[in-house]
């Protein structure tokens, strides 16, 4: 016979909540406004009892009654009643040692953390393992689009060979407007600051380091190994022009800032690439339609083939959605009495390829003098390091200062060669800019 037993109605799940920014504030709301529906989904009610915030004068978009707002920490992290911690604080420090603490004082702890999971991330997995709590952290990556939990369960029994994804929606609002409006990096990295898509200091997003740390924390999950920010390549797209954007369109391509990882297999075992950096892409490809500040991340498995994860991946919204959807699994878990029902668990350090051991094709583009017998410079130079070109166009000519722009795309080549030959271009007296050069990624 089968007995439903009720939940603990009369008997609130409280949360203390670290942060009341855009996605603390987020939270608090949604909590607030589908209490109701929360509680009829639980059985139980889940009521925000304290909120950490660093300012008590400071004006805020979300009214919290003055009872439930501090600025110590102990009075989340040490109160016995508060069994969900979540923290939307962001940054590294104080934030991964206010979670440690919830752990070991046994509260589970969701997070909306990328800097946090992505460089302390298994180690506060195990240390929630060894204390019997959880660690949810889905809105560390996508906001609002499901990946975390589809890299734990449900993609679970595939060996992930190749991960593709724009995970920064800053940087796809700068790239889109290039793409599509001809605009330059510069005006259109201040109109998404006016826009309120880029920070002050756009740094974080416009160099890749946001997305960096997002790419840490999905191919440690999809390739099971431990994968720091600090074994990611990484580039900016700061040299990006519009005329690249144009010239990369009439060969087929849109560019996009890719985050990147691909498993190797080898006769010593499997090896990982990992890497972020503007890339040029089929016109034909899923992600060559993600457009503005949405997100997408492509996945090849050995069993389901190609999936497509899209959406907002930032904002009060989304983020709050993933955080609430978090802490309602986590309440599930308190109801039914277990944690760690899917531990996080991989085989050891997979070996991470150096940038240079990569094998692609490349575009690049230059400036020369506009005279006989550089093109032949050029190629002699690509030809010293085994590089074959596929096509040399002629775009532009400066007629007052005698120079030509060439965009050149090359046959599969390794990156150190590419590197060097680059280098030993620009010391040719007929070479008078190296404009860019970027990588052309083979997809499936």
């Amino acid at each position: 016979m089968n007995v439903n037993r009720a939940p603990r109605e009369a008997q609130p799940i409280y949360v203390g909540l670290l942060g009341l920014g855009v996605v603390g504030g987020g939270v608090a709301h949604l909590l607030s406004q589908k209490s109701a529906a929360l509680t009829a989904e639980i059985g139980r009610p889940i009521v925000v009892k304290s909120v950490l915030v660093r300012d008590l004068a400071r004006r805020r978009s979300i009214d919290v009654p003055a009872g439930q707002i501090t600025t110590d920490p102990d009075a989340i992290l040490d109160d016995p009643s508060i069994e969900v911690v979540v923290e939307v604080m962001g940054g590294i420090t104080p934030a991964a040692d206010y979670i440690r603490r919830a752990i070991r004082n046994g509260k589970h702890v969701v997070t909306a953390n990328k800097e946090v999971m992505a460089t302390r991330g298994v180690e506060l997995l195990q240390l929630a393992k060894e204390h019997g709590v959880d660690v949810y952290y889905e809105a560390s990556v996508g906001g609002g689009i499901p990946l975390i939990g589809v890299f734990r369960q449900d993609l679970v029994a595939n060996e992930v060979d190749q991960i593709h994804a724009i995970i920064n929606g800053t940087t796809n609002y700068i790239l889109t407007r290039m793409a599509q409006d001809a605009v330059d990096f510069a005006p259109a990295l201040a109109e998404a600051q006016a826009l309120g898509y880029a920070e002050s200091d756009p740094t974080n997003d416009v160099e890749g380091i946001d997305a960096a740390y997002k790419l840490a924390i999905l191919a440690s999950l999809a390739f099971r190994t431990q994968v720091s920010p600090e074994h990611i390549y990484r580039e900016g797209i700061s040299k990006l022009r519009a005329s690249d954007f144009r010239y990369a369109r009439e060969l087929g391509y849109v560019i996009k800032l890719l985050a990147i990882g691909r498993r190797y297999a080898t006769e010593g075992g499997d090896e990982i690439e990992v890497r972020v950096h503007p890339a040029l892409i089929p016109a034909d490809f899923l992600l060559a339609d993600v457009n503005g500040v949405f997100n997408a991340v492509h996945v090849q498995g050995d069993l389901v083939g190609n999936v497509l994860f899209y959406g907002r991946g930032a904002g009060a919204q989304p983020t709050s959605s993933a955080v609430a959807a978090d802490v309602i699994d986590v309440a599930h878990n308190i109801n039914a009495g277990v944690a760690n029902r899917i531990p996080f668990h991989y085989a050891g350090r997979l070996l991470v390829r150096p940038i240079h051991q990569l094998e692609t094709r490349y575009y690049v583009r230059l400036w020369a003098a506009d005279q006989p017998g550089v093109l032949a410079q050029i190629a002699h130079v690509f030809g010293d390091y085994r590089i074959s070109i596929a096509s040399c166009i002629q775009k532009e000519t400066d007629l007052s200062a005698g120079a030509a722009e060439l965009v050149i795309v090359t046959h599969p080549a390794r990156e150190a060669d590419m590197q060097t030959a680059l280098r030993e271009l620009a010391s040719l007296g007929c070479v008078r800019e190296l404009a860019n050069m970027i990588r052309i990624e083979t997809v499936s």
